[in-house]
């Protein structure tokens, strides 16, 4: 028994923002102060479709995906991707609740291949890069909207000097094999709540890496933040926005961890086209909503990209230099199909605005961010 409505309306609004949820509503009786739930379930298990690129440098992914495996909000994920003819792969399996406990898991298997710039005085080397990883971790849950998380990865990057180079006798060892530990700490802070496919609330990552090199014997760390925002207004749209900040303390390797590309930073550059000891991302979209007659829905989407890397070696005022900045902007089109969870089919098309000639696309299941 309620003895105030606001409490079931809040909890109508924590059951929409379930995976495997589509639709519910409400009736709340005064009289007796009793509410009523209707729920409508979905399908959650979604093939993986992502494909996208620009000149002489294509992606493309495929797999499946259950955001809420057996009915207990697990999460199961399984997808190959194919990198200009390079293979790689991912299995990711996490139990958020493990047994109804504020406990939960995660384990981890991933295998990527791709080719990579490297940034050395005299200028870019190209590298083939192979990178293989089994990391396991715990969850711990602070009620339904906080969690504090540890993964361990041990992790082997493996690279090899191509024959794609656009220095004559380009700088850097020809092969190297580095064999890494890390530990993955982060805590997150989740108020963003569903209405249909419209986002409206916040979520906030903070994430602390500690990485340890077997081969250099050293230590370095990671520190990221991430924020995302989103306004909902039924007539209006919907204005998503996610801001990146991270920086590395190896700022003197040439081998840096943040990338910039097409999956999930700058729509329109195609595969890793950049590496960087630091990063600033801003993504803004803006999604407006043509279609909603339930289960489908239409949006128009116009976005803007932007991004800046720190080289290595480099000073933190390059995160503010025109030079280190790649900005693209562009629009795309959501079809949507809610009686499956996340079944969102997007087409967006990046034009960089300080070099048009480098442009590009990315087809994929699922919002952007």
């Amino acid at each position: 028994m309620f003895l105030f409505k606001d409490q079931p309306e809040k909890d109508l609004q924590r059951i929409k923002n379930i995976p495997g949820v589509g639709y519910a509503t409400m009736q709340f009786d005064s009289v007796n102060s009793i509410a009523r739930y209707q729920i409508y379930e979905v399908n959650t298990l979604l093939p993986i479709i992502n494909f996208g690129g620009i000149k002489d440098n294509y992606w493309y992914r495929l797999g499946l995906a259950d955001a809420n495996f057996r009915g207990e909000g697990q999460n199961i994920s399984l997808h190959y991707q194919n990198n200009d003819g390079r293979h790689s792969g991912q299995f990711y399996y996490r139990d958020p609740f493990f047994i109804g406990s504020r406990w939960g898991y995660i384990i981890d298997i991933n295998r990527w291949a791709s080719e990579e710039p490297l940034f050395f005085e005299e200028g870019r080397v190209n590298y083939e890069f192979r990178y293989s990883n089994l990391g396991l971790g715990i969850i711990r849950n602070f009620g339904i909207n906080r969690r504090l998380q540890f993964v361990g990865n041990y992790f082997i990057e493996e690279y090899q000097k191509n024959s794609n180079q656009q220095l004559q006798n380009p700088p850097g060892p020809d092969a190297l094999r580095q064999p890494k530990f890390l530990i993955n700490s982060s805590f997150t802070e989740n108020f963003i709540n569903y209405n249909f496919f419209l986002l409206d609330g916040y979520e906030w990552r903070f994430q602390l890496q500690n990485v340890y090199n077997f081969s250099e014997r050293d230590f370095f760390h990671i520190v990221q933040f991430q924020l995302k925002r989103f306004f909902s207004q039924p007539r209006f749209g919907n204005l998503a926005l996610r801001f990146r900040l991270a920086f590395s303390t190896n700022n003197y390797s040439p081998f840096a961890p943040f990338v910039a590309d097409s999956y999930v930073n700058i729509r329109g550059v195609g595969n890793r086209i950049d590496r960087g000891t630091g990063q600033a991302i801003f993504n803004l979209e803006y999604r407006k909503t043509i279609l909603k007659a339930y289960p489908f829905g239409i949006q128009l989407v116009a976005f803007s990209d932007l991004g800046s890397w720190r080289n290595p070696g480099g000073q933190l005022n390059e995160l503010i230099s025109r030079d280190s900045f790649r900005h693209f902007v562009g629009g795309g089109i959501r079809m949507i199909y809610q009686q499956i969870f996340g079944a969102t089919f997007r087409v967006d098309y990046g034009i960089d605005l300080y070099d048009p000639k480098q442009r590009g696309f990315v087809l994929g299941l699922g919002q952007y961010f």
